[in-house]
């Protein structure tokens, strides 16, 4: 993934989530699924917690897919923060890449393409060009 050597400072969003106890394993780290928990945060509270509206009324951002690289252990107690942005916006779709950092340390990254759709018809619906437009903030430089 690009933006694997990218520092949090570099992500136009920026969150972090808490490790709890019972995300760990028998191994005692962080069981993998929770990672894809920790990318969630990032990607939705950039999308329905900002004072931006992107979404189309009736509309809402569905996962269509996912890829995530584990790349080190992340460990309890502690947090993790999560650097979000955008890579592509197509013509109902985003790709969104986060990374996932634990005390400086990069642990994982992801790509994931969400896409709009009507909540009504259950079919894709095109972002307009004002969302495109409020969008087009948090992409991600790769410079």
């Amino acid at each position: 993934m690009r933006q694997k050597q990218l520092p949090l400072t570099s992500f136009p969003f920026v969150t972090f989530d808490k490790v709890r106890y019972g995300d760990t394993d028998r191994q005692g780290h962080v069981n993998n699924a929770v990672f894809a928990s920790f990318f969630e945060t990032g990607r939705v509270e950039m999308l329905y917690q900002s004072s931006q509206k992107f979404l189309s009324v009736d509309c809402s951002f569905v996962v269509a897919k996912t890829n995530i690289e584990l790349l080190a252990e992340i460990h309890w107690p502690g947090q993790v923060d999560i650097g979000t942005g955008i890579v592509r916006i197509g013509n109902s779709s985003l790709v969104i890449a986060a990374n996932l950092y634990q005390q400086g340390r990069l642990v994982a990254t992801s790509e994931t393409m969400v896409v709009q759709v009507n909540i009504q018809t259950k079919t894709t619906q095109a972002l307009d060009s004002t969302s495109k437009s409020l969008l087009e903030s948090f992409i991600l430089s790769f410079k």
